[in-house]
C-alpha cells in the first residue's frame, strides 16, 4: 500500500463557506466538497472530521504528480502563510469535482428517466383498466 495524504481548504464561496477535502493516494487524486452554513471554527471542523470523513464521498481518482521533498519548518510555516491567503481550490481538485458532479449528473438523469418510464407505463395501465372497465357493463 502507498502514501496517502489529504489535505482539507476552507474558503468562502458566497453566500455559504465551503471544504474541499483533497485526498492523495497511489499517485491519484480525488476530491469532495462539503458545505458549511456559516464560518467554521477549528473544533466545529475537527469534530465533522472525525464523525463523517468515512461518509465522504469522493471524486473518481485524477492522476497527479506526488512530489515527496524534504522541507524546512520555517519554509512550511511560509508555504502555510502562502496558502491561507489564497482562496479557492487547486486545479486538480477543480478536475476532480467536476469529474464527480459529471458522475452525479449522469446517474442523475438515468433514474429520472426510469422513473419517468415507470410513471407513463402505471398511467398506460391504468387507463387500459379505465376501458375494461366501460366495456364490462355491455
Amino acid at each position: 500500500m502507498g502514501k496517502v495524504s489529504g489535505k482539507l481548504t476552507v474558503y468562502f464561496g458566497d453566500p455559504f463557506w465551503v471544504g474541499v477535502f483533497e485526498r492523495i493516494e497511489d499517485g491519484k487524486l480525488s476530491a469532495a466538497k462539503v458545505t458549511f452554513c456559516t464560518e467554521p471554527k477549528d473544533f466545529e471542523v475537527l469534530e465533522y472530521i472525525l464523525e463523517s470523513y468515512y461518509r465522504l464521498q469522493f471524486s473518481p481518482a485524477v492522476e497527479t504528480v506526488v512530489k515527496d521533498l524534504k522541507k524546512n519548518p520555517k519554509r512550511r510555516q511560509r508555504d502555510a502563510e502562502k496558502q491561507m491567503k489564497e482562496i479557492g481550490i487547486g486545479t486538480k481538485s477543480q478536475q476532480a469535482l467536476k469529474l464527480q458532479q459529471e458522475k452525479n449528473k449522469l446517474e442523475r438523469k438515468v433514474k429520472n428517466r426510469k422513473q419517468k418510464e415507470a410513471d407513463a407505463q402505471r398511467m398506460f395501465e391504468q387507463k387500459q383498466q379505465k376501458k375494461k372497465e366501460k366495456h364490462k357493463g355491455h
